[in-house]
């Protein structure tokens, strides 16, 4: 027996995990598919000090390549003139902004053919202006991966507000996504493998929200408002694997006969557990129990469903439905400093069927906000 065999088995004999995984977190509350993207963790750290849109010192320059974490000394909004496309291993902590917090607008951001990204606590707002070359989604991710998107802002996507297509291992957590604009006011398209939504909030939206195509978990959303209908499952020929776990959907105003799953078939393999529904429009929390016939009035799924099987590595604490709900209403999006737009959007939530309604535009809401951003006394190192 070698000495390397040996100590091998004394080590497994003294109870340390031989091959223990070294791998941390994105940060404490990472959880989901990608919960281990590390960023720019090891890089240099990158200040923006300018809302141009481009420039040493602009978020665009910042951006360009990894590893970074880039960190703010001022805020408010960048108003993009272009696509700003994010560079792989970069991490940007949208939290350090000084004032409200910062924001881009006007132009889609895009996380295509990158990895290794965490984005946390900023907007992005994309909105009907620079259309010649605007694409078509507030934030586009087409074959990217390992993606951690926490406490944003997603709104005035023009025909997705996230459009994910031929990526994977990506969390979207404790964010906004809603009040798409015309000319479709969709949530999400999620053409996509080993996907985590979790504690968001999909409001306003004409549907998607999301249209899942791939290995998906949907866990502790509030889907508020939809017209067509809420979740999408699938309206594919592919095969796929929808974890649906303590979601509460609750009509609104638009909402009329259209339920809350919409367009399934047999391709679709479904685990649900804890899930309710509201569709009363009475100004209260008073929702039931989802059973396996709201998940069934267009076409009948796969019966009987098995027990969950999309496992990521590191397993999302789920809540009730009505937990989720207390918590989404107090925390999601930028909840550091909610600006008008989320305060209103969170209005219409909390009106629980009273309010909403869908947009053609963002001037419809009084534009994007204001961002009351200030630069910052002293540089941080957050």
């Amino acid at each position: 027996m070698t000495l390397i065999r040996k100590i091998m088995l004394l080590i497994g004999f003294l109870g340390v995990p031989i091959f223990a995984s070294a791998q941390e977190k994105s940060f404490e509350d990472a959880e989901g598919f990608g919960a281990h993207a590390t960023g720019g963790r090891g890089g240099v750290m990158y200040h923006v000090t300018h809302l141009g849109d481009a420039g040493p010192g602009s978020l665009r320059d910042a951006v360009s390549q990894g590893p970074r974490t880039v960190v703010f000394d001022v805020g408010g909004y960048v108003p993009l003139e272009s696509i700003l496309h994010i560079a792989s291993d970069i991490t940007v902590n949208g939290d350090t902004a000084p004032g409200e917090g910062v924001g881009t607008r006007n132009y889609e951001v895009s996380l295509s053919g990158s990895h290794n990204i965490i984005l946390r606590h900023l907007r992005i707002r994309q909105g009907d202006t620079g259309q010649k070359q605007n694409k078509k989604s507030a934030v586009a991710i087409n074959r990217g991966g390992n993606i951690m998107l926490d406490h944003l802002s997603i709104e005035f996507g023009r025909w997705e507000n996230i459009d994910m297509t031929q990526s994977r291992d990506i969390t979207v957590q404790n964010s906004i996504i809603g009040n798409g604009i015309a000319p479709q006011r969709f949530g999400c398209l999620c053409e996509s493998e080993n996907v985590t939504f979790s504690h968001n909030l999909w409001i306003n939206n004409h549907g998607r929200n999301p249209k899942g195509k791939g290995n998906i978990q949907l866990i502790n959303n509030i889907v508020y408002n939809w017209q067509v209908g809420g979740y999408s499952l699938g309206h594919s020929a592919g095969k796929f694997k929808h974890d649906i776990i303590g979601n509460y959907f609750i009509a609104g105003p638009v909402s009329g006969a259209h339920r809350a799953f919409y367009e399934a078939n047999p391709n679709a393999s479904v685990y649900q557990t804890g899930n309710y529904v509201d569709y009363d429009l009475n100004g209260l929390l008073d929702g039931t129990l989802m059973t396996e016939a709201e998940f069934g009035n267009m076409t009948p799924l796969q019966s009987p469903w098995a027990a969950g099987t999309v496992a990521p590595p590191v397993a999302v604490t789920i809540d009730s439905a009505q937990s989720a709900y207390a918590k989404v209403m107090a925390g999601v999006g930028c909840s550091l400093h909610r600006d008008s737009v989320d305060t209103a959007i969170v209005a219409d939530l909390i009106s629980l069927g009273k309010k909403g309604k869908l947009l053609d535009s963002q001037e419809q809401m009084g534009g994007f906000g204001t961002l009351n951003g200030v630069q910052a006394t002293t540089q941080t190192s957050r």
